[in-house]
């Protein structure tokens, strides 16, 4: 029906009609697009299109009807206020029922929709998994730091041990192949009694001439007295030597010397605070930078006789025999280590803050980082560089934590940075301690194993497929072992 704008004007009943029709209208075509997208969508909505190819042919058929065609848009008169309320009512009615089935379908149908349903189930969904893998890190990290009851019950079988029979354990002289640099010498810093004697077993028993290593064992005053009881009860096979000391029998190590312990002696003081006021969580760590892992920074002075000494952590298996270490031409560098970086990943960008001067002006970013766990160190070449100097400026510099954060890696970068030799990758494979897609044949042909991650060999969140490895080298037939239920 088509007419002009004086027309229009001249009833105001046919200007009401006009817009009543128009919205008929549009709600035919919204219908029908509607019925279009319905036709392409699956089988289970045919019901919904024939609901809207109905409403649209309803639409069409109320304008067409006798009474509304001969009283509304073929009249040349003017219109009949009734028959038009009617037909608005009726139009109103399927306006009404358009826009519901609209609604109930629009999810269906609507893109913008639909793609803004699915962004923000991304987001939940994202936001839930965040979460959970913040509570999983904190329970792994809860579950690698806390003692578990096997460990705590060895420690307090040994001491009793001692205390039962201190004539069994009388301290002895020190022996002359403690400092004879002939031998093969290692370094083992660690407060956990089962762990070192793995280490030393799988050592010696993968050594060809066992009676030639020495196994100089470091622990904390708690620690110490389980320690030497445990090797006083089992003597190391094949003739090696094992020496037992605390931390504390160094008397260089004070805070008047070492950064770290006058540190340390802060962050305690720290805590105490914090306990009282509630608050800095962060100082509440008892591994709150442990002096235990910063003496790898004081081997020459430690062992001022030897000219090379061998660092193990104490979460590695040795599967080969490793004299030929003691063997490889460093080139005048102090560290022999093996590197870890690949691509992007483990450069010194991901340990050292960078935004730091003195940490931009003196590093590159992009150099590869290299691995602790199993170091071979030139204590000559060491005390050439003064090494431990350098540490140490390096250390005073980051008393408030601004150039790296906590550890012993990053410091051990800046110390030996330009002083690392490359070794082999064959001589350390790492991961096994979170990693569970190493391959057997890389862990195979390796000469030591690293259990570096939370999940250490020694807990119940050890990945089973690599435990073996490690539980092969526990000494079983040690009784206090089988009265402590290690489960191995």
């Amino acid at each position: 029906m088509h007419r002009t704008f004086l027309a229009l004007n001249s009833d105001p009943l046919k200007t009401r009609l006009d817009l009543i029709h128009k919205q008929a209208n549009d709600h035919i075509t919204l219908v029908k697009a509607y019925s279009a997208c319905a036709r392409k969508l699956k089988l289970e909505i045919s019901r919904q299109l024939k609901m809207f190819d109905d409403l649209a042919k309803n639409f069409s058929d109320l304008t067409s009807k006798p009474s509304y065609k001969s009283s509304l848009f073929e009249t040349s008169g003017n219109l009949d206020e009734d028959v038009l309320r009617q037909f608005e009512k009726e139009v109103k009615d399927r306006v009404k029922f358009a826009r519901l089935l609209i609604a109930e379908s629009k999810e269906n149908y609507d893109n913008q929709l639909k793609i803004q349903k699915l962004k923000d189930t991304i987001f939940a969904v994202n936001e839930l998994l965040g979460k959970a893998k913040k509570n999983g890190a904190f329970a792994s990290l809860i579950a690698a730091k806390s003692i578990p009851k096997s460990l705590h019950c060895l420690a307090m079988r040994l001491v009793e041990e001692r205390i039962s029979h201190p004539e069994k354990y009388k301290e002895d002289l020190p022996k002359a192949e403690f400092e004879d640099p002939s031998l093969y010498h290692y370094a083992i810093f660690s407060d956990n009694v089962i762990a070192v004697s793995v280490v030393v077993r799988s050592v010696v028993k993968n050594a060809e001439e066992p009676s030639k290593h020495v196994f100089h064992v470091v622990t904390d005053r708690m620690n110490v007295a389980a320690m030497k009881v445990w090797f006083r009860m089992r003597p190391v096979e094949g003739g090696a030597h094992v020496e037992v000391k605390a931390v504390e029998d160094y008397d260089f190590l004070s805070s008047s010397y070492v950064p770290v312990v006058r540190q340390i002696e802060s962050a305690n003081v720290q805590m105490e605070n914090a306990t009282k006021e509630g608050s800095n969580m962060k100082f509440r760590n008892p591994n709150y930078m442990p002096m235990l892992n910063h003496l790898r920074f004081y081997l020459p002075e430690m062992y001022p006789k030897l000219h090379k000494i061998l660092l193990l952590d104490d979460d590695v298996v040795v599967q080969k025999d490793l004299t030929g270490l003691w063997k490889i031409d460093l080139a005048g560098k102090v560290n022999g280590a093996v590197e870890t970086c690949f691509g992007s990943f483990h450069r010194f960008s991901q340990y050292l803050n960078f935004s730091h001067p003195l940490i931009k002006e003196r590093f590159n970013p992009k150099a590869c980082a290299w691995a602790y766990g199993m170091n071979i160190f030139d204590l000559d070449a060491w005390r050439r560089e003064k090494c431990t100097e350098t540490y140490h400026n390096w250390q005073n510099l980051n008393e408030d934590r601004t150039l790296w954060k906590l550890g012993t890696l990053p410091p051990g970068l800046i110390t030996f940075y330009s002083l690392t030799k490359s070794l082999d990758k064959s001589w350390h494979v790492l991961g096994l301690g979170y990693n569970p897609s190493i391959s057997m044949d890389e862990i195979n042909n390796a000469a030591v194993i690293h259990y570096n991650g939370n999940m250490k060999p020694w807990l119940d969140i050890a990945m089973n497929q690599y435990k073996n490895l490690w539980t092969k080298y526990v000494d079983n037939d040690m009784e206090f072992v089988q009265m402590c239920n290690f489960g191995v």
